[in-house]
């Protein structure tokens, strides 16, 4: 089960994504495809940002647009994604992905804003990957997040068991996407499919399945199906609603919304800065 400190029982969003140029020190790198540039431009348009991206001070004013919206929202508290760098499954890392956000970057800017909660990102192949994660949780990480399918993790590999189990003996949940992705590269579109996180669910990892496995594009696998059977045999299998208001993704959300037998296992998660 997931646990609630009693100081945050209130609206929280948990699923925000922090996002930097590196440019002022953060440690960060944004690479966007060369047309993903004019959809970053889009959604900084839509959020009244008026720093370009590829500012220098653009780490700083994306985070104080952030938390100036947590104020003015009934929301309490949000959780801050890191976002790690790509690596094959022999901890090589590989130069692949279009933004990177380090551990350290998310712990200072949590730091400095007591309603924001930091939620580290590691990929379990790293040849550091146990040191990093007793590192982070020392630090007060609330939650482990990554992208399968875009990150190349599957976590049925048998040589990640330890890192599960040592998250599982933390009680450090994990938020996983599921489902389809466009905004960053796929390095493994199969790994989408939900099932691809079963090796961290057999460990006692609670597990969050992020856009509750639905379509991100028309043309993607719908695994909403393959996560309701997932969540009859797995009581620690959770999802969340982030980008559920999306065209592609609605369908799915208005099929849990017919299903009140779930409605419990779901959380809110805004998927910020996208639209």
């Amino acid at each position: 089960m997931i646990t609630v400190p009693l100081h945050l029982r209130g609206p929280v969003d948990m699923h925000v994504h922090l996002v930097g140029n590196g440019l002022s020190g953060s440690g960060c790198w944004l690479k966007p495809p060369f047309l993903h540039r004019f959809l970053a431009d889009w959604m900084l348009r839509q959020l009244g940002l008026k720093v370009s991206w590829r500012a220098p001070e653009f780490d700083d004013a994306y985070v104080d647009l952030l938390t100036s919206w947590l104020r003015d929202s009934p929301v309490s508290h949000a959780v801050l994604l890191a976002h790690e760098e790509v690596y094959d499954h022999s901890g090589q890392k590989l130069n692949f992905g279009s933004l990177h956000v380090p551990n350290d970057y998310v712990f200072a800017v949590c730091r400095r804003h007591p309603e924001l909660l930091p939620a580290v990102s590691i990929h379990p192949a790293r040849p550091d990957a146990l040191d990093e994660l007793d590192r982070c949780l020392d630090l007060g990480a609330v939650m482990l997040k990554f992208l399968p399918n875009c990150q190349n993790i599957d976590t049925r590999l048998p040589r990640y068991r330890p890192f599960w189990n040592r998250m599982a003996a933390a009680n450090l949940p994990l938020l996983a996407h599921s489902g389809g992705e466009h905004t960053v590269p796929q390095i493994d579109p199969s790994l989408a499919d939900p099932r691809s996180l079963t090796g961290a669910l057999e460990a006692g990892v609670t597990v969050i399945a992020a856009h509750a496995a639905t379509r991100s594009g028309l043309r993607d696998p719908d695994y909403l199906d393959h996560l309701l059977e997932m969540m009859h045999r797995w009581p620690n299998l959770f999802a969340d609603i982030s980008a559920l208001n999306l065209p592609v993704r609605s369908a799915g959300l208005a099929r849990l919304l017919k299903l009140p037998e779930w409605h419990h296992r779901l959380f809110h998660g805004s998927d910020f800065p996208v639209p």
